[in-house]
C-alpha cells in the first residue's frame, strides 16, 4: 500500500514540446497558486478553511469547476468529502466513496501512485462513483495526501475533476501533488495543535482539581485549628489557634480563586481581595473594614505571600489600634507605574515613637511581615500618622498571564 509514485495514465504520447505562450502562463499561474496556499497554510489555523482553500486554488490552477478533498476514514473503509467545490449542496461531510482500488480516488490512496484517467466513461480501469456520474465527469485526476511528520500517514486524497473534454497530463499531476504536500503539512500541524489543545485542556483540569483538593484540605485545618482554640485552656494558646486559622485561611482563599480562574496559575486580584476582606471582617472584632483593590491577574505566587501581609497587618490593627472600642481598618491595592502599591491604615493610637519595623522582633505576625516582604523582593515603608498608622508596600509583582492559546 502506498508504494507506487509514479502516474497511472492512459497509454498516449506525452513527449515534451516547447511551451507555447499560453501554456507558459497557465504553469506560471500554477506555480504562484502553490506559493499563495502555503503562506495562507501556514496563517491560518482553521483546519476546514485551509481544505476549502486548497480546493478552490486548485479549481483555478487546473481550471477545473469540480475539486474535492476526501478524508479515509478507517472505521468505514471509505474516502469521505470534507471540502469541495462545484459539487451539489449536501455534499460536503455526506457523501463518501469507496477506498478500493476499484475507484479512482481509491486507487490513489492504496497505492499511493497519482492517477490520471481522461475517460473516465471508457476507462476498463475503474467503475465511475455515482457522485461522478451524476455532476457527469468525463476526467479526473487523484493524488494522495500524505500528511507531513515523522512516518507515513495519509490523511486521504486530493481529487480535481472536469465535465469537459480535454486532457490532464503529467505536468498537473506535479502542481497537483505539490498541493498536496502542502495541504498535508498544513493538516499534520493543524492535527499537533489540536492535540497539543487538548494536553493543555487536560493539565488545566487536573491543575484546577488540585487547587479544588487543597483549598478543602485547607479548609478542614481551618476547621480544625478553630475547634482547638475553642478548647484551649490558655487565651494566649487560643489567640495563637485563631492567628493560625486565619493564615491558614488566607492560603485556602487563593486556591479557592485559582480553580476558578480562567487563567490557570493566576488570580483576580479584585475578587480576591474583596472575598478576602469579607472572612477578615469576621474576625475584626466589631472594627470595620474597609477593601479596595484594581482589577488585574496576579500569579499565585504572589498572591499567596500578598494575601498573608493582608491578613498579618489586618490583624494587627485589629489588636492595637483601637484599645477603646470599633474602629475603621482601610485597604487598598493600586497599580502605580508597574508596581503594585498595597496600603493598610487605621485611625488608632499609632505605634510607639521607639517603633522601628527594621529591627527584629519577637512577634510571630511581624516575622511572617518582613519575611513576604522579603519573598516578593519588596519593600515596607510606615508611616506614624496623628492619628493612625499607614502600612506602605511596594510590590514589583504585576504578572499578565501568558498569550493566546494558554489556557
Amino acid at each position: 500500500m502506498h508504494e507506487g509514485r509514479q502516474a497511472t495514465q492512459e497509454s498516449r504520447d506525452t513527449s515534451s514540446a516547447p511551451l507555447s505562450r499560453n501554456e507558459l502562463h497557465y504553469r506560471l499561474r500554477q506555480q504562484s497558486l502553490l506559493g499563495e496556499f502555503g503562506r495562507t497554510a501556514m496563517q491560518t489555523r482553521n483546519l476546514r478553511e485551509i481544505l476549502q482553500r486548497a480546493t478552490e486554488l486548485c479549481a483555478i490552477g487546473l481550471q477545473a469547476p469540480f475539486v474535492k478533498v476526501l478524508e479515509y476514514e478507517p472505521d468505514e473503509k471509505r474516502l469521505m468529502v470534507r471540502a469541495g467545490v462545484g459539487w451539489a449542496p449536501g455534499t460536503i461531510d455526506a457523501v463518501s466513496l469507496a477506498a478500493d482500488i476499484g475507484s479512482p480516488a481509491g486507487y490513489a490512496y492504496q497505492t499511493g501512485t497519482p492517477v490520471i484517467s481522461n475517460h473516465l466513461e471508457a476507462d476498463t480501469r475503474f467503475r465511475t462513483p455515482k457522485l461522478l456520474a451524476d455532476h457527469g465527469i468525463r476526467r479526473a485526476i487523484n493524488v494522495l495526501i500524505e500528511k507531513g511528520g515523522e512516518g507515513k500517514a495519509f490523511f486521504g486524497v486530493l481529487e480535481v475533476d472536469s465535465a469537459d473534454p480535454g486532457q490532464f497530463d503529467q505536468d498537473d499531476v506535479h502542481f497537483l501533488t505539490g498541493f498536496a504536500g502542502l495541504l498535508g503539512v498544513a493538516i499534520e500541524r493543524q492535527q499537533a495543535d489540536a492535540r497539543l489543545q487538548e494536553a493543555l485542556k487536560h493539565q488545566a483540569l487536573l491543575t484546577r482539581e488540585m487547587s479544588h483538593r487543597v483549598k478543602n484540605s485547607l479548609a478542614s485545618v481551618v476547621g480544625l485549628l478553630r475547634v482547638q482554640a475553642r478548647s484551649a485552656q490558655s487565651q494566649d494558646v487560643t489567640n495563637a489557634l485563631q492567628d493560625a486559622s486565619l493564615r491558614v485561611s488566607t492560603i485556602a482563599e487563593v486556591h479557592d480563586h485559582l480553580w476558578r480562574s480562567s487563567h490557570i496559575g493566576y488570580v483576580e486580584l479584585a475578587d480576591f481581595m474583596t472575598e478576602l476582606c469579607k472572612k477578615l471582617q469576621g474576625s475584626t472584632e466589631g472594627h470595620t473594614l474597609h477593601c479596595h483593590a484594581d482589577s488585574m491577574l496576579l500569579a499565585a505566587d504572589h498572591a499567596i505571600p500578598l494575601g498573608l501581609l493582608i491578613n498579618e497587618l489586618v490583624t494587627n490593627a485589629v489588636k492595637y489600634a483601637y484599645p477603646e472600642g470599633p474602629g475603621d481598618i482601610q485597604v487598598s491595592a493600586r497599580e502605580v507605574d508597574g508596581h503594585l502599591h498595597v496600603e493598610v491604615s487605621d485611625q488608632g493610637i499609632g505605634l510607639p515613637e521607639w517603633f522601628d519595623i527594621d529591627q527584629p522582633r519577637a512577634s510571630l505576625g511581624f516575622k511572617v511581615v518582613t519575611g513576604m516582604v522579603r519573598q516578593l523582593q519588596g519593600h515596607l515603608t510606615l508611616l506614624k500618622d496623628r492619628p493612625g498608622t499607614r502600612f506602605l508596600l511596594d510590590l514589583p509583582i504585576l504578572s499578565q498571564p501568558p498569550g493566546p492559546g494558554s489556557a
